[in-house]
């Protein structure tokens, strides 16, 4: 996720960038350095414990995963509540594409900041006014890009420890490929590097029993977002094929209401497994709600496939990233697809004559 801090400048209301500007500052002040935290003798020895495994992973992030070494997670702040900021999503009540807000800094993002709850509320109420589906998710988390030191914070410091140090990965990772205004492509890669971290952190650690843990996780999770995937797809569909709006908002309606049973069926299938149920019931699913949550991992099987290809060489994984963000859209999007396919293990300039994805194996090669 990207800081509101980093939209302060566009077309938006002065009081919006005053939030994030404000926001951002008492992020900023609240941190202290780790160590500090670690020689007070009044620091909750568990917090204590967590934060000796951040310090750990954020050694093995620069050293083993050759992401941006610098005073990033090295320095900790409690805000006082639940999330870091609010995000809010809009999608039209007939399509699965999120509204989009462009900066010059971030680009174009399918969703606006708040780091007070009850401002993304109104914002939300405002498009909710407008007739647009909107979905208001608490985010515990953010990148700066490495314009600031992004702290850790009790908004995550409790988590397992694989989703703890996954979460260090992924927004180092965003400092390290950023492509502004492809909010797919940023948190697909953001997530594969998680993915590879979190993995070869736990192949380090003498405990088996967190690595196994986080692969259940892991495992409903794409278990989940599978489910979420055919409740778009079914969407789209519908949308597509219906007569005129009413008949769209029947349709919908009737697919919406399926996804509830389908969820109880998931749900049961993990034993009563309940983690996910304060995201399926804590509002209603709409066209936002499910395109937010499927938007960021659309190019995932594409980013596996490609580190793949590159026998797990994250630093040359980077590079083929960054060559292919500086391709068009359109050929970016359809080599990604045809990683996700299984197609080919090629990137190519706009030219379509060189390959740009330095470190390769000796099984690749460039196609015309």
């Amino acid at each position: 996720m990207l800081s509101a801090f980093l939209l302060l400048t566009g077309c938006a209301p002065l009081a919006y960038y005053l939030q994030a500007a404000g926001g951002q500052m008492e992020v900023s002040g609240k941190a202290v350095p780790i160590t500090d935290v670690l020689a007070d003798p009044a620091t909750d020895p568990e917090l204590a414990r967590r934060l000796a495994v951040v310090l750990a992973a954020r050694e093995f992030a620069s050293r083993e995963l050759k992401l941006p070494d610098n005073d990033s997670f090295r320095r900790y702040a409690d805000l006082g509540r639940r999330y870091a900021v609010w995000n809010v999503f809009a999608a039209p009540e007939f399509s699965l594409k999120l509204l989009e807000w462009c900066f010059p800094v971030a680009g174009c993002v399918a969703y606006r900041g708040y780091f007070s709850e009850a401002a993304a509320q109104a914002a939300a109420a405002e498009l909710t006014a407008a007739g647009f589906d909107v979905f208001v998710a608490g985010i515990p988390t953010y990148s700066t890009l490495g314009w600031f030191a992004d702290p850790v914070l009790n908004t995550f410091i409790r988590y397992p420890e694989g989703e703890l140090v996954g979460l260090i990965f992924h927004e180092l990772a965003h400092q390290t490929v950023y492509l502004p205004g492809d909010t797919a492509f940023n948190e697909s890669f953001a997530t594969a590097v998680e993915e590879a971290g979190v993995r070869r952190w736990f192949a380090r650690q003498p405990d088996s029993s967190p690595a196994r843990a986080w692969e259940e996780t892991r495992q409903r999770r794409q278990d989940f977002h599978a489910l979420l995937f055919r409740i778009r797809d079914q969407l789209a569909r519908a949308f597509a094929e219906a007569a005129d709006e009413a008949d769209a908002r029947a349709r919908k309606a009737a697919i919406l209401r399926a996804a509830e049973a389908e969820y109880e069926g998931l749900r049961a299938s993990w034993g009563g497994y309940s983690g996910y149920d304060h995201w399926f019931r804590s509002s209603p699913l709409n066209t936002a709600k499910l395109a937010s949550a499927t938007l960021y991992l659309d190019h995932l099987p594409a980013f596996r496939t490609l580190l793949g290809c590159l026998d797990g060489d994250l630093p040359a994984f980077y590079e083929a990233a960054r060559g292919l963000a500086k391709l068009p859209a359109s050929k970016r999007n359809s080599l990604l697809a045809g990683l996700a396919g299984g197609e080919r293990c090629v990137v190519l300039t706009p030219s379509g004559a060189t390959p740009i994805m330095g470190g390769m194996t000796s099984s690749l090669s460039s196609t015309p």
